[in-house]
């Protein structure tokens, strides 16, 4: 299994709308991409909420079956389409991939 983080900080205003504007289309964008491949096991969208300790505003938390699967999760065209509006609000993003079993160690 690969699991597969990303967090994003957004800006204050973007794309003529602010921060909780910005961030709820994100999380409705998000989510429209969680089923895209078979080969999704775990997908999870979160926001930043008042007391919880969080350094960003936006987190993906998923799992895939292998590198191939999330290839193709990152390559369909409902996930690509969301990419530039992305880019316009984030102002900063943290990812990490890593392998959650021994099993997908052994393929690579």
């Amino acid at each position: 299994m690969l699991r597969h983080i990303v967090m994003w900080k957004f800006k204050d205003e973007a794309e003529g709308a602010d921060r909780e504007t910005n961030l709820r289309k994100a999380e409705a964008l998000l989510m429209g991409c969680a089923k895209l491949h078979p080969g999704t096991v775990q997908f999870q969208v979160g926001l930043a909420r008042p007391g919880l300790e969080c350094t960003y505003d936006l987190v993906l938390d998923s799992t895939f079956t292998d590198a191939a699967a999330l290839a193709a999760y990152q390559n369909h065209p409902t996930h690509v389409a969301i990419k530039p509006f992305m880019k316009a609000v984030v102002a900063e993003r943290q990812c990490m991939d890593f392998i959650t079993d021994n099993t997908e160690a052994d393929k690579t």
